[in-house]
């Protein structure tokens, strides 16, 4: 598709759509074929942005997960991809980002029509997609062993190998780019790969899976097991055959996938999990108007509903009130539309559900005392749409300003000496990520030494690229997407000791 035929305004993008329901992929994909569940069971997939259904789903279960894992063993055995050339592994996988990037609107389409989110926002995951496939399948063949220092009659060689068959649970949010990030480094490194993608979103990990056929991946090396988390996704975290389980999710299912690791094989578990970032503005930081917008992006962006958001605003008090009025009016600019409207900065809430789960978070910010600056009220119409809403006044006490809500709502809390803004940043179950805007550099670099976070934007929010780990600490988990310290997560070591004594 030429840069001319490419959609370029809600027509162009609902025309694209009406062509696409029609013929959605919507079986699951095991051992390199399209099925149907074997309970027969569906789950429909709704668009946020009207309530209307797309497609009714392949629901899989135990029964699925256990043939999906037999043919990742036996594709696994076979070894032709564990054991293929890491430079023949690459081309595959760079065929399969080729094949992403033609077509790329599409699969935005996708991510837009099945969560809600805005068009603009969905291509610009692609980006972050289809760079995952790349960086990953161009490392795979630059990763060394290593040679132990021996004396002369011994030789020492550290080996990398794949661990073998890889389950990888997604989240709703950034459908693709979150199954991107997970299945790259996993399938660089030679393993097998089993997605769940959430049951909210499963288009765009179907269309996928077509193109991963297309590009070459062997027989049973990539599967798709839509279906709900407490019936195919715990059966694949309990199974005694998958080795590893990566997870971008809840706090609270994270956990409990931890336990049935420990309830089964041992399998190694890296979660993404919750949080609640704090967002540290001290007064010298130079253009309040910049960063005004940037904080109000930070929380704003794709409706809120991003575990790195911004959700706890840290001003410290001798600009907060001049400061506040700037991210309200910068919010009030970021008001949700119709995702397919590429002008569109904010879409729907995912589904109901959460939608019903923000707005009780918002009325218990008004019953616990915070001042509610803007927004506060869901749209009319169809859909689930809730506009950006700003509290001020905000304690560590509060509900609104402890727990994570995963919408378009923001804590803004007050502050008078570093200390103390460090204290209330850290004072959180969460570590993923902490932005801090500052001039002083003897105060960035304490500040950020002191943040107990995975990542911390300095001057910036969500900063960063394909050569740096994402996780976080604490309750946020343990995991690291991209960068090589990704792929290293889903390699064993193997130590081989040769004895060169005759």
């Amino acid at each position: 598709m030429t840069a001319s035929q490419r959609p370029q305004s809600r027509a162009d993008w609902q025309a694209l759509a009406d062509t696409l329901i029609p013929r959605l992929e919507t079986r699951a994909f095991i051992d390199d074929a399209f099925v149907e569940a074997v309970s027969g069971e569906t789950l429909a997939t709704l668009n946020p942005a009207t309530g209307e259904t797309l497609a009714h789903i392949a629901s899989c279960d135990a029964a699925d997960a256990e043939r999906a894992v037999a043919a990742a063993r036996a594709a696994h055995a076979r070894g032709d991809w564990a054991r293929l050339a890491p430079a023949k592994r690459k081309r595959v996988l760079l065929r399969l980002a080729e094949l992403m990037e033609a077509h790329k609107d599409e699969l935005a389409l996708l991510d837009t029509l099945d969560m809600g989110k805005p068009v603009s926002s969905s291509l610009g995951d692609m980006v972050g997609a289809i760079g995952s496939i790349r960086h990953q399948a161009e490392s795979i063949d630059k990763v060394y062993g290593e040679v132990a220092p021996t004396g002369d009659d011994s030789l020492g060689l550290v080996l990398r190998e794949p661990l073998g068959v890889v389950a990888s649970i997604v989240p709703w949010n950034f459908p693709l780019m979150m199954t991107a990030w997970k299945i790259a480094p996993a399938l660089a490194a030679g393993n097998c790969v089993i997605l769940k993608p959430s049951e909210k979103s499963p288009l765009s990990a179907l269309r996928l899976a077509q193109l991963a056929k297309e590009a070459g991946l062997p027989r049973g090396v990539f599967q798709v097991l839509p279906g709900y988390g407490h019936t195919v996704g715990k059966a694949l975290a309990l199974s005694m055959q998958v080795d590893c389980l990566a997870f971008t999710g809840s706090t609270q299912v994270g956990k409990q996938l931890m336990q049935y690791a420990g309830q089964s094989n041992l399998k190694r578990v890296y979660l993404e999990c919750g949080g609640k970032s704090p967002n540290l503005v001290f007064a010298d930081c130079k253009d309040l108007d910049r960063v005004a917008q940037h904080a109000a992006a930070a929380i704003f962006h794709n409706q809120g509903e991003v575990c790195i958001a911004g959700s706890r605003l840290l001003v410290e008090n001798a600009i907060r009130e001049a400061f506040v009025d700037k991210v309200v009016e910068a919010a009030q600019a970021m008001q949700p539309g119709d995702p397919l409207d590429p002008a569109s900065f904010m879409g729907a809430m995912v589904d109901e559900t959460q939608y019903r789960r923000v707005l009780d978070y918002i009325a218990k910010g008004t019953e616990e005392g915070a001042t509610l600056r803007t927004g506060g009220q869901a749209l009319d119409g169809a859909g689930y749409f809730i506009p950006p809403t700003v509290f001020d006044g905000v304690t560590p006490a509060m509900t609104i300003g402890r727990e994570e809500i995963f919408g378009p709502v923001l804590s803004v809390f007050g502050f008078d000496s570093e200390e103390e803004a460090v204290a209330m940043a850290n004072d959180s179950d969460y570590g993923l990520a902490a932005g801090l805007w500052s001039q002083d550099i003897d105060r960035i670099m304490r500040v950020s030494r002191k943040l107990h976070s995975g990542q911390v934007f300095v001057n910036n929010w969500a900063g960063g690229d394909q050569t740096v780990p994402f996780g976080g600490v604490k309750q946020s988990g343990n995991g690291r997407d991209k960068s090589h310290h990704s792929l290293a997560e889903y390699t064993e070591l193997k130590t081989v000791w040769m004895s060169l004594e005759g």
